[in-house]
């Protein structure tokens, strides 16, 4: 019994030394891991700031572009931090790597659809087919662009509905930007009979153009025939006014040729 004791008392003694040597050898490990992740969070910070503010001055390049980039490089520098640590206490650091890069590899794969939205919106905050407030059209989509995110655009449609549109479908189409220029030509078409009744009607459509402040000179509203039928004559009205103006124009130029044509006693066919 009291050789079992003894065993016990030598084993317990020489478990508590191994354990105070493994603390000693291991605490300054410890105390340098601590440090060293300090470290590399506060640079990570530092540097994501300032390859955002960095990033925010390029010109043509958007604030959620730049902020993508700058968390991209955030978590990146992290996960380095995180791996060197490791490679302190004797881990094996290049299977972590090879296991990050499968784990990514299937992520990938499983989110190829995200990916697919994050690259299209990735290229349409840098080519910039369109900006926020304007209006565009595509062949599924239509509406005032409210924002233009990583993954999807959100757009306001003409009667006042909310639009989310994924971004990869926005980029694989052909988009027509209806606020992107300054000037867009406007037209007019009337049917009116013959004889008298077209000159009337030209010289009519032309002093409409010309008094209105909102048609602009140059290039100068134009007015022609059409098309000649055996029983109506098609006249059109041709003009550049800013596109801000372009919808109120027109509806104008519509209720003035109407009433311009009622005055004159001209029938519109």
């Amino acid at each position: 019994m009291e050789q079992q004791a003894t065993d016990v008392i030598l084993a317990t003694r020489t478990a508590l030394n191994q354990a105070s040597a493994l603390a000693v050898e291991y605490s300054f490990s410890i105390l340098g891991a601590i440090i060293l992740l300090v470290l590399g969070w506060l640079m990570a910070n530092f540097i994501s700031r300032w390859a955002f503010e960095g990033i925010s001055r390029v010109r043509g390049i958007d604030e959620t572009l730049a902020r993508f980039f700058a968390n991209v490089l955030h978590y990146g520098l992290l996960i380095l931090v995180f791996i060197t640590v490791l490679g302190q206490f004797g881990v094996q650091t290049a299977s972590i790597i090879a296991a990050l890069g499968a784990a990514g590899l299937a992520i990938g794969l499983a989110l190829q659809g995200t990916l697919q939205n994050i690259a299209a919106g990735i290229m349409l905050l840098i080519l910039r087919p369109f900006r926020v407030g304007e209006y565009i059209s595509t062949s599924n989509v239509a509406g005032t662009v409210r924002e233009i995110g990583l993954f999807a655009t959100e757009l306001r449609t003409s009667d006042g509905l909310y639009l989310l549109a994924p971004n990869s479908t926005l980029w694989n189409t052909p988009i027509t930007n209806y606020s992107r220029e300054a000037t867009r030509k406007g037209e007019l078409t009337v049917n009116v009979g013959s004889g008298e009744q077209v000159a009337l009607a030209m010289d009519a459509l032309t002093d409409l153009a010309k008094s209105d402040k909102r048609v602009q000179s140059n290039p100068q509203p134009a007015v022609f025939i059409e098309t000649i039928a055996a029983d109506k004559t098609t006249i059109t009205m041709r003009y550049w006014t800013k596109t801000i103006e372009w919808d109120d124009t027109r509806r104008d130029m519509l209720g003035r040729m109407k009433s311009t044509f009622d005055q004159k006693g001209l029938p519109i066919l």
